[in-house]
């Protein structure tokens, strides 16, 4: 299905792609595993799941062949004969997860992706492409999802292909959960301490919130000068985002605010008052433990030096009375 209605982009634009931790996981060993670390190419594969009209729940993945030239790329082979085949055993493993889409690891969109999204929907009538950015510099959700639309332009002319981005998420199922734990603790630094780790995640949040910022600072500084068109979707987003702010010019908001950050520095400042005492206690303690043995070492050499003294004394005298019974005799 093409969107190419009003109510039709709505009910796409309102549709949430939630994508599990099995399926990045599988897209980055997939990466790993075809591509070499210099090289720019991409790696394509099927997406599997349910569609419940609103969310997508994307559940598993796997890879199928995929060749594209670097120069041009709208050049490229996919076996489509090999992605019905391996569809077909993973029916036959678990018959709820359903062909839903595809996904490749971009970056970005390619000029070859409406193509290739065309090609899958022989498969399914509605699939959706989702970009999986597999380099580690990557900051923040690594997943951007997108459905093929009509765009209708207000002029009249000649309606053209385009992808509609939909909000994506990353969610996890219990079982799912343990095991990206264990697997996170394998990969764990053991030279760093939980505090470190924790500050490292929310600087990483930060940078993911500042590029996001950056993002729409250049797409707002675009449509004023008249590079972009106005897009009014996204400027009710960001109204509604605006919105959420709090207003600080009243008193009450921030005497407010005043008021919890005072309550959580007083848990800073007490919790700090706690750690010195205890640590000045433990010097104190370990001064005084310091202290005692050297007293007794010092008694002891004192006892062990009267010891000496009195057993030279002792073995003067009997050599004294030797002498005199060898005189006498």
């Amino acid at each position: 299905m093409v969107a190419s209605t009003t109510e039709q982009l709505t009910v796409l634009a309102n549709t949430t792609v939630i994508v599990h931790p099995l399926v990045l996981l599988s897209v980055a060993d997939h990466h790993a595993r075809a591509v070499s670390r210099n090289s720019q190419k991409r790696v394509v594969g099927v997406l599997l799941g349910q569609d419940n009209g609103r969310t997508i729940n994307v559940a598993n993945s796997f890879g199928i062949p995929f060749e594209e030239d670097e120069k041009d790329s709208k050049t490229w082979f996919l076996d489509h004969n090999y992605i019905q085949g391996m569809y077909e055993m993973f029916k036959k493993v678990n018959a709820k997860e359903r062909m839903i889409g595809w996904y490749h690891s971009g970056p970005k969109l390619r000029a070859s992706d409406q193509e290739i999204n065309d090609l899958f929907k022989k498969f399914i009538a509605r699939p959706v492409m989702v970009i999986v950015d597999v380099r580690p510099s990557t900051v923040g959700i690594p997943t951007d999802a997108y459905f093929a639309v009509e765009e209708i332009k207000d002029d009249g002319t000649e309606t053209r292909k385009t992808f509609l981005h939909v909000p994506s998420a990353i969610e996890a199922e219990e079982a799912e959960e343990i095991g990206v734990e264990h697997l996170l603790r394998d990969i764990k630094d053991s030279t760093t301490t939980t505090l470190a780790t924790r500050v490292a995640e929310q600087l990483s949040s930060l940078q993911g919130l500042s590029s996001r910022l950056s993002d729409l600072q250049r797409y707002l500084v675009d449509v004023s000068t008249g590079k972009m068109p106005v897009n009014h979707q996204i400027v009710y987003y960001l109204q509604d985002a605006l919105n959420l702010l709090p207003d600080l010019s009243e008193p009450e908001t921030t005497k407010s605010f005043a008021s919890s950050a005072n309550d959580e520095l007083l848990v800073v400042y007490m919790s700090s008052l706690l750690r010195a005492v205890i640590a000045l206690h433990a010097l104190v303690d370990n001064k005084a433990t310091i202290g005692k043995e050297d007293t007794e070492e010092k008694l002891e050499v004192k006892e062990n030096a009267k010891k000496e003294t009195e057993k030279s004394k002792a073995e003067k005298k009997t050599d004294g009375k030797d002498s005199e019974k060898e005189k006498g005799s």
